[in-house]
């Protein structure tokens, strides 16, 4: 069996010369996220590329609006990590939570929860993608998930942290309390 690192830039490369309008992918290290070609909006309505965050250390998830118990957690643990985070280690930081839910999850219901959840729209972006779209990006972070018949969604919980070049440091699926070992990831990350 192939080494994870390698199937995740074999995958990234393959989807990336099926994508039209492709970025140059000279600059973007072959195991990078950032080969994949989405397009998102933010809760600005604003049309931002997947490495909006290029050259910070990134935590990237999954997430919709109108969860009633995972999701909120979700956030919850983010900000207790970054919460943990000195304020310098903290300026470094940058947060980026993609909707599995685009029909539901508006720029406008993306920017009240952003609110409610008093997010520094400076570093936290909540954004939104079209299906095929958030498909790609859900098999690149390794995030299953599937609509239920009643308009929820069954999905894993994975906080993923990207290094400046968007290659994958570590995950955690831990939520509700801080996973020591992704900490120490995360403060490997900041300088």
């Amino acid at each position: 069996m192939k080494h994870p690192h390698a199937l995740l830039a074999l995958f990234l490369v393959s989807v990336n010369a099926i994508a039209t309008a492709a970025t140059p992918t000279e600059t973007i290290p072959s195991d990078s996220i950032y080969q994949l070609n989405v397009a998102l909006t933010n809760q600005d309505g604003k049309a931002i590329k997947l490495d909006v965050y290029r050259g910070h250390p990134t935590l990237i998830t999954m997430f919709y609006g109108s969860c009633p118990n995972v999701c909120p957690l979700l956030f919850e643990t983010v900000e207790l990590t970054e919460r943990s985070l000195n304020p310098k280690l903290q300026s470094q930081l940058r947060v980026l939570f993609i909707s599995i839910d685009p029909d539901r999850d508006t720029p406008k219901a993306l920017a009240s929860l952003a609110k409610s959840h008093h997010a520094d729209t400076a570093r936290w972006t909540l954004a939104q993608a079209n299906a095929t779209d958030v498909r790609k990006m859900a098999a690149v972070l390794n995030v299953q998930y599937r609509k239920l018949p009643n308009g929820e969604f069954n999905h894993a919980s994975v906080i993923t942290l990207l290094d400046a070049e968007g290659k994958i440091v570590a995950k955690t699926s831990q939520l509700g309390s801080i996973d020591p070992e992704f900490m120490q990831s995360l403060k490997s990350s900041l300088k």
